[in-house]
């Protein structure tokens, strides 16, 4: 299966702003890419990029006065499958765990493991521990949190999510998160798209999504508490602690986003 995937983002600049973009297809899926999704400006302008500490593939320049538009647009090539399922995947105690997930376990700029501690225990405390408690997890939190663009807020935290009762995907993710943590479980946020392929109408307006993986048997698999069900064509863009780590854009100066679009579309035929 091919999946085009892209976005459009048009700013208004009153002077030139320093920015920073995490809008490419992850390292790990590059070798997917059928049609490079090359970052094109308008106007033209000189661009860096680097990876970050997490590993993401990021983009730099400079956002010149006026109007600044960017957009990508690539073919991934995907095996078609739903979300892994791994019932059996077990915790791995955390004095066994590799040193690099151990960042995952730590409370985070959205994630507040200290506040949330004592709450997660008493929820999930009973039950099973490895992917049932994972699953528990995203069970309570698709159920806990009334979904809606109205209530996205870019201060809300994970524990804030869980008082409120409301938010977007980044908000059940970030829940899930927290609790994830708590309960010892390394968490990692995602970026990235997440298809409607196999989805019945009517569809929401196509957006960047948010998921996370749990480090459990040795393994990451991927959990998605806002939608929660296995989808086909999720294709990873950014992981991090958060979303402080993961931002799409980054600006250093005054800048205004006028219009955005996403989009991921099943292939048929040859892409141009």
């Amino acid at each position: 299966m091919r999946i085009r995937i892209g976005c459009e983002l048009i700013y208004e600049c009153p002077q030139p702003v320093p920015m920073t973009l995490a809008i490419h297809v992850h390292p790990s899926r590059r070798g997917d890419l059928v049609v490079e999704d090359e970052l094109v400006t308008e106007p033209n302008v000189a661009k860096g990029i680097y990876r970050d500490a997490f590993g993401n593939l990021c983009t730099r320049l400079v956002a010149p006065a006026g109007t600044f538009r960017l957009a990508t647009n690539g073919v991934v090539e995907d095996d078609g499958q739903p979300d892994l399922i791994a019932p059996q995947a077990q915790q791995v105690p955390v004095d066994k765990l590799p040193d690099d997930t151990l960042v995952f376990l730590l409370g985070s700029r959205y994630c507040e493991t200290d506040r949330l501690s004592e709450t997660a225990w008493n929820l999930f405390g009973q039950t099973p521990t490895g992917w049932g408690r994972v699953q528990a997890i995203c069970d309570f939190v698709h159920h806990h949190i009334a979904f809606g663009y109205e209530y996205a807020r870019p201060t809300m935290t994970a524990f804030e999510a869980f008082g409120e009762r409301r938010g977007v995907c980044r908000d059940f993710t970030h829940l899930a998160v927290a609790f994830c943590r708590c309960m010892s479980i390394p968490a990692r946020y995602c970026t990235g798209y997440v298809s409607d392929i196999g989805v019945p109408p009517p569809y929401a307006p196509m957006d960047f999504a948010a998921w996370f993986e749990a480090y459990l048997d040795g393994g990451w698999y991927t959990f998605d508490p806002r939608n929660h069900v296995p989808r086909i064509g999720r294709i990873l863009m950014t992981r991090g602690r958060d979303a402080a780590d993961v931002a799409i854009s980054n600006s250093v100066g005054p800048i205004f986003l006028k219009s955005f679009r996403v989009w991921t579309d099943e292939v048929i035929g040859v892409p141009a």
